[in-house]
């Protein structure tokens, strides 16, 4: 009896196992889009500014910051799947709304305000060039700031998680999430500490001394290395912009029902056009979700500067 129930335990263990790896799959699918931005912006805060034998180590900081705000997080998802199941939409569909603005702010900021962000970037360099300037203090408020970023961007990787496991049971969710959470803060650090290094990385190749084939390949490497590091940096807050318009206007047509069967309607109707059928059938749900991110991202930031343009006529 007692082994009967041993075996019973370790298939329930195995069958609990199988469902955390295929539910994490979905999970890790569902955030993608959140994460492409989360590396970006933890790449791009992450790598100016800071003194190069200092940058691994400011990104460790940053990683245990984020496993602590992890740990927070959570906890109150799951606690909230639990008592109040029912909210668990409307928070999706608010991060969904939050992902569209941060996206198009994003853009409306490089756009409108062009000469203010290179002017900021030119004050940077010449403050880390300042004998006087406590770098201790500066290393500080970076990790601080990366930190608060990350509790946001953790915030929706985790939400949007609970959502495609929300009817499973505790211990399945306590597992997913966990593992969910686990899995992408390692994964984004690590890239995030391969990115920072990549030009110093470059740099170390380039000063190969050696006249054989192998030392002009190592140089040749290194400037490409070096060259490569802002073009992807730029590639990533391109990538990451796109996905979180993606995102979240998944996460909107998602929470609107009528949105959700027109979509399904549109791509089953995409899906008969003759050759090009498949193709068109994947490309039309992505293409609305697209549309709408862009354009409530557009709506939001539209609204929030004439709020406060009106703010700031009532005060004078």
């Amino acid at each position: 009896m007692a082994g009967a129930s041993l075996l019973t335990l370790l298939d329930d263990i195995a069958m609990l196992l199988d469902d955390v790896a295929v539910l994490s799959k979905v999970a890790a699918k569902k955030t993608a889009g959140v994460l492409g931005d989360d590396l970006a912006v933890n790449a791009e805060q992450l790598s100016g500014g800071i003194l190069a034998d200092r940058e691994l180590p400011v990104v460790w900081a940053v990683f245990k910051g984020s496993m602590l705000n992890k740990a927070i997080l959570v906890p109150i998802a799951l606690l909230l799947s639990y008592f109040l199941p029912s909210l668990i939409m409307p928070l999706l569909m608010l991060g969904g709304a939050y992902l569209c603005y941060e996206g198009f702010e994003k853009v409306w900021h490089n756009f409108t305000e062009k000469t203010a962000v290179e002017q900021h970037k030119a004050h940077l360099r010449e403050a880390l060039q300042d004998p006087n300037i406590d770098l201790a203090a500066f290393e500080k408020d970076k990790i601080k700031g990366a930190i608060r970023t990350d509790f946001i961007l953790s915030a929706e990787i985790i939400i949007i998680a609970l959502g495609t496991i929300a009817d499973k049971e505790i211990t399945t969710q306590v597992s997913v999430l966990s593992f969910v959470a686990i899995l992408m803060t390692m994964g984004v650090y690590g890239l995030v500490a391969g990115i920072v290094k990549i030009d110093d990385g470059g740099l170390a190749l380039i000063k190969e001394k050696s006249t054989s084939l192998w030392g002009s390949f190592k140089r040749a490497l290194g400037r490409f290395m070096i060259g490569f590091a802002p073009k992807l940096m730029k590639f990533l807050a391109v990538a990451g912009t796109v996905a979180m318009w993606l995102v979240g206007g998944s996460l909107i047509t998602h929470g609107i029902h009528a949105m959700h069967v027109y979509i399904e309607s549109a791509t089953v109707f995409m899906s008969k056009v003759a050759i090009i059928g498949e193709i068109l059938a994947v490309i039309t749900p992505l293409t609305i979700d697209l549309a709408i991110g862009f354009i409530l991202g557009g709506l939001l930031v539209l609204i929030e500067h004439f709020f406060t343009k009106l703010t700031k006529v009532s005060k004078t």
